[in-house]
């Protein structure tokens, strides 16, 4: 049984540690923010159609409006961990969430494409700094605490995700203009931004350290960011091709078709809420491989038998297996010597949104030359990759 100790570096001792009472306020207060930033992006995911139909969009030009929320986020990755290193989590939270929702209700209000490109290339930067923002101060509070937490935090984006998504799912139905809707949500972000600010926690310390730890710290990130880059085109592609592959391969009932998609985001939102318990029981390195063999098994399962209710229990457990792979990635980034928590995080960040940009076009090509069955084992080797030969060479790097 894991103690949970860390064997990097920990908080310096000149450093005062936070009392309990402050922990616990900080941790309520991440908890908010990874909240809320789910029921924003949630958002604009939810008036993609509405979008869409206002400025009568090919597919390929809405996918082109994708790309540019993507694209704003891997170009600001690099200067946004360098900023918030400096500036502080709490501080960079507190600007990234005012500055995200304010862009999020901006989007729906752009009166053409073209105006609205440069918006959604703002949208995915400023989602960047509220990303690693919150990031960070989750593990300056999981340093802070005897019990992990990082899982949990990731479950509250998901749960936010959920509600974000139910709630603009009502408005739609009640007939809400998009823009009213994007700024009661906004309000909604900001609030809760500005308001927790005050009690999160001041970052730790980079103690300076040797060139030789600077390089080992640089090997960490390159092979950290490898594993996160390969969990999110998984990730990925179970988010855009569940549906595809619950009509076309296992010849789903109509009714049935969406169940897919909410049976792999069911498996992550029970995975993280779990996550932190088995952390701590059996540590990162054991946990990260049962996770990934896990979602192996899951994708091998719907691949072998291709019936509906077979597919709906493998996409469940490739969520269970997916749900706590950023957040330990995340955290064992955190934990390296010499560099700003924020900085490594936003590195490997940076990997992980490429992975998730890429998974659903590699596994639509693959789909496309054989078919889609044959595009989901390229996800199942992505598992059983991590599971076999990443978790083994990451294992200096994690809790054991």
């Amino acid at each position: 049984m894991s103690d949970y100790s860390i064997e990097t570096t920990p908080p310096p001792l000149s450093s005062p540690a936070p009392s309990p009472r402050a922990v616990s306020r900080a941790t309520r207060g991440t908890m908010a923010l990874f909240f809320a930033n789910g029921a924003t992006f949630a958002t604009w995911g939810v008036h993609i159609p509405t979008i869409k139909a206002r400025f009568d969009l090919s597919d390929a030009l809405l996918s082109f409006a994708m790309l540019a929320v993507a694209a704003g986020a891997i170009i600001a990755m690099g200067p946004v961990g360098r900023w918030v290193g400096k500036w502080g989590s709490g501080r960079a939270s507190m600007f990234g969430g005012v500055a995200f929702s304010l862009v999020t209700a901006s989007v729906l209000a752009m009166p053409s494409f073209w105006l609205l490109l440069p918006t959604l290339l703002v949208f995915g930067m400023t989602n960047a700094v509220f990303d690693v923002g919150m990031n960070a101060q989750a593990a300056t509070v999981e340093a802070s605490r005897t019990r992990p937490v990082m899982s949990a935090l990731h479950g509250m984006f998901s749960l936010g995700g959920m509600v974000g998504a139910a709630f603009g799912g009502l408005m739609l139905s009640l007939g809400v203009p998009p823009l009213a809707h994007g700024l009661m949500i906004a309000a909604m972000t900001a609030a809760l931004a500005i308001g927790v600010a005050p009690g999160l926690l001041a970052d730790h310390p980079v103690l300076p350290s040797a060139d030789h730890h600077r390089e080992h710290a640089s090997r960490a990130l390159w092979l950290l960011g490898l594993m996160a880059f390969l969990g999110l085109v998984g990730e990925g592609a179970m988010y855009d091709w569940t549906t595809v592959y619950m009509r076309d391969i296992t010849q789903a009932p109509l009714d049935w078709i969406s169940f897919g998609y909410a049976a792999f985001s069911g498996g992550m939102a029970c995975g993280r809420f779990g996550g932190d318990r088995l952390r701590a029981r059996f540590g990162d390195a054991r946990t990260l491989t049962g996770s990934a063999w896990m979602g192996f098994a899951g994708i091998a399962l719907s691949i072998v038998l291709p019936e509906p209710l077979a597919a709906l229990i493998g996409f469940g457990l490739m969520g269970l297996g997916a749900a706590n792979m950023v957040p330990i990635f995340f955290v064992a980034a955190s934990r390296l010597p010499g560099i700003a928590p924020a900085e490594s995080i936003a590195r490997v960040a940076r990997f992980a949104y490429v992975g998730l940009l890429i998974g659903p076009v590699l596994i639509g090509g693959v789909a496309h030359l054989a078919d889609l069955r044959v595009g989901l084992a390229v996800v199942a080797l992505t598992m059983g990759y991590i599971a076999l030969f990443g978790a083994r060479a990451a294992r200096r790097y994690l809790t054991t």
